[in-house]
């Protein structure tokens, strides 16, 4: 082929996302792969690690790209499947590789595939992703031959997941019950195999991988997916439950009287542990979350930061300012400190079970020692591409023009005596997102009223929420 397009919905802000069959083939990977190979061998890289996730269409994008990859003077290392933060562990920990690239749908449905990428240590995002549809569309591509290798790295995956338990109280490791789903997601057998050398006793749900997702779908965010891990913990009585997204680099959990610890409040037992370690230390978390873990976060002497949502936002940012912590409302959760800074859901399950053990409390003692909000989930309302932007800028210039607190980092969170409200545009659907919270259920009102007043007066209204 000489040159390529791209459907233009399938190049995205943090990844390369698409139909399979509509809007995403073997020619888009052929040419994802000749586009990565072309800017990393001009950047004086040479060698890509390539893994992929449990779906059904994965296999067949692997092959185009690593022959695109190939095509244009680029080594591969294939790694297989894995789950996601597998496959950025090959890319952080073995010297010769470059770049990587995971083919995973994440949590999109069944028939979604895409590609998340690693460019010489750092995110491959935004403008990258654009570059390459701008390479594609010109056919200006490196010719090369590339050799193809394989690395079974899963083991050596597994033993680092371990290393956050040395050193910790055995007595109480040993005494541990946990439940683990995997969601019939690429995590699977990685997860089989750590639960297998953790202490205590661990129970696994749908470790098989199976692209069809026969159980439910693997997004750990929406709590309807959480009930087979709920039941789980209350029949067992289990301490608490963690359960994966379909690519292993995004948590949920639940504690042992199966109320939902969400991605920000996860950071507060990550950033309480933490912080002891490392005094001062800067935690970042994105514009979704919580006031009480900025608050909690300062009152321990760290610096909080609100950044963007998007996990290569967020890890740009963890390396702008050094932060050894950071964490989504989503569950992506980056460990820096005695980690590579990536988010990786098996990781943070460990480490889940390190801070508990560090700080001598249970998971249910440290969910019920947080201050009770009162908060919506994230709203999402489709609102037409060429308005969500300017809709966004309309709200922050009122604001802007009132007297009230805003921050407008990403979208607007406004700040009241009642709580905090939240619009901002998704990077990646042609959705508007809102979230509120308060501490009284009459304060959440007031704040929902303030929303709907902002987009009554763009035009707009918060109709029926569509999913991510």
């Amino acid at each position: 082929m000489t040159n390529h397009r791209f459907d233009p919905t399938v190049l995205r802000e943090y990844d390369i996302r698409g139909i399979i069959g509509e809007t995403l083939g073997a020619d888009d990977a052929r040419a994802i792969g000749r586009g990565f190979a072309t800017l990393l061998r001009q950047a004086g890289g040479k060698t890509v690690a390539v893994g992929y996730d449990g779906r059904v269409s994965s296999p067949m994008l692997e092959h185009a790209l690593v022959e695109g990859l190939t095509a244009s003077g680029c080594d591969v290392v294939r790694v297989g499947m894995g789950p996601t933060p597998m496959l950025y562990y090959a890319e952080a920990s073995t010297e010769q590789v470059d770049g990587g690239i995971q083919i995973t749908g994440s949590h999109n449905p069944a028939n979604y595939n895409g590609f998340k990428m690693v460019f010489q240590g750092r995110p491959f995002f935004g403008e990258d992703i654009q570059e390459l549809g701008r390479i594609a569309a010109a056919g200006e591509w490196i010719d090369g031959k590339g050799e193809i290798s394989s690395h079974d790295i899963i083991d050596e995956y597994v033993d680092r997941l371990l290393a956050p338990l040395a050193g910790l109280d055995p007595d109480y490791l040993a005494g541990l019950k946990v439940g683990w789903d995997a969601g019939n997601g690429a995590a699977g057998p990685a997860l089989e195999m750590l639960a297998a050398r953790l202490p205590g006793e661990h129970y696994l749900l749908f470790t098989e991988v199976d692209g069809n997702f026969p159980n439910h779908h693997p997004d750990p965010t929406v709590e309807a997916n959480l009930t087979d891990l709920k039941a789980l913990v209350a029949d067992k009585k289990l301490d608490f439950g963690v359960a994966f997204d379909g690519d292993g680099d995004r948590i949920g959990a639940i504690d042992g009287e199966g109320r939902v610890i969400w991605g920000d409040q996860l950071l507060m037992i990550y950033a309480e542990d933490l912080l002891r370690r490392m005094p001062g230390a800067t935690v970042i978390a994105d514009v979704k979350a919580s006031r009480a873990l900025f608050d909690q976060v300062a009152a321990q002497g760290g610096k909080p930061v609100m950044w963007k949502t998007g996990h290569s936002l967020i890890k740009s940012k963890m390396k702008q300012t050094g932060s050894p912590l950071a964490g989504e409302m989503s569950g992506h959760v980056f460990f820096a400190d005695e980690y590579y800074g990536f988010d990786d859901a098996l990781y943070a399950g460990v480490r889940l079970i390190a801070a508990a053990a560090r700080l001598g409390k249970s998971v249910t003692e440290l969910r019920g020692a947080m201050p009770a909000m009162v908060n919506t989930p994230e709203m999402r309302f489709q609102v037409d591409e060429s308005r969500k932007f300017a809709a966004i800028a309309e709200v922050a210039a009122r604001i802007a023009a009132s007297d009230a607190v805003a921050d407008t980092t990403d979208g607007v969170r406004v700040t009241t005596d009642d709580g905090w409200w939240l619009l901002r545009a998704s990077n990646t659907q042609d959705v508007l997102v809102a979230r509120a919270e308060s501490d009284s259920e009459e304060g959440l009102a007031w704040l929902m009223a303030q929303i709907d007043e902002q987009l009554a007066l763009s035009g707009l209204e918060r109709g029926e929420s569509v999913g991510h």
